[in-house]
């Protein structure tokens, strides 16, 4: 069943892993001395003993690569910033009403592939209109991965049903809306450090299931933009009060 998107979030502590990532993930380049994380993770309710205790379970875990007393993002979680910085700044171009199809060809795969393919496909923001066979307008400035030719043909295409009328069987854009509306809200009205994070931390997962469509295939009302206008502030609320480095 679900949830009613405008129902107030249950507030949880910060792990001070997730301040650490959150911090980092936000920082251009994402590295941090450690006496910097320490006075950086004081608003949100972490010592430095416990500081500390995670940065050395985060680097045993690979989440976290240290030098000396710098901690940075392991390769893994840099690629996490990218979709992340990607998600508030997509690289959009004028929609000529062409779309992007890509049908799978490979066959013999485990499930833990498909998942994997599937998440990847996904995270290029395309939709399954049914098994194997994913699409979206090509209104993005941005290629698609070489590695696809293994399992995949892609083509340009344009469908004959109206554009307007796939995108609506393709996305769930209603209940998105309602989901970044609600999500906007919160984060609006939240006060205290670790209530705006861990707000904007929700809001920029929202971002990253964006379907960025062409503007004609979108309500006038569609919240997107103000979305990542309001995350974009944050970042650079947080830099001008706390001293990190790359506020957007």
């Amino acid at each position: 069943m679900r949830m009613n998107p405008s129902a107030e979030p249950v507030t949880r502590p910060l792990s001070a892993r997730s301040v650490v990532l959150s911090l980092l993930l936000g920082a251009h380049p994402p590295r941090l001395p450690v006496r910097e994380l320490v006075r950086l993770v004081e608003p949100f309710g972490v010592g430095g003993s416990t500081l500390r205790a995670a940065l050395s379970r985060m680097v045993a875990a690979g989440d976290l690569k240290r030098t000396d007393a710098v901690y940075g993002l392991s390769d893994r979680l840099l690629a996490r910033q990218r979709r992340q910085d990607e998600a508030v700044r997509p690289h959009a171009r004028a929609w000529d009403g062409d779309w992007e199809m890509v049908v799978i060809t490979a066959t013999g795969r485990g499930p833990a592939e498909r998942a994997d393919l599937r998440s990847r496909l996904t995270a290029l923001r395309l939709a399954e209109l049914r098994e194997g066979v994913w699409l979206r307008p090509a209104n993005l400035a941005r290629p698609l991965p070489d590695e696809l030719a293994e399992v995949a043909l892609t083509y340009t295409a344009r469908p004959d049903e109206p554009a307007a009328e796939l995108v609506a069987r393709l996305w769930p854009l209603d209940s998105w809306a309602a989901d970044a509306r609600a999500q906007l809200g919160r984060a609006t009205h939240a006060r205290h450090p670790a209530e705006r994070l861990t707000a904007f931390a929700a809001v920029v997962r929202h971002l990253l299931t964006d379907p960025v469509l062409p503007a004609p295939l979108l309500s006038e009302d569609w919240p997107g933009d103000a979305l990542r206008a309001a995350y974009a502030g944050y970042q650079r609320e947080l830099a001008a009060s706390v001293g990190l480095p790359g506020g957007a």
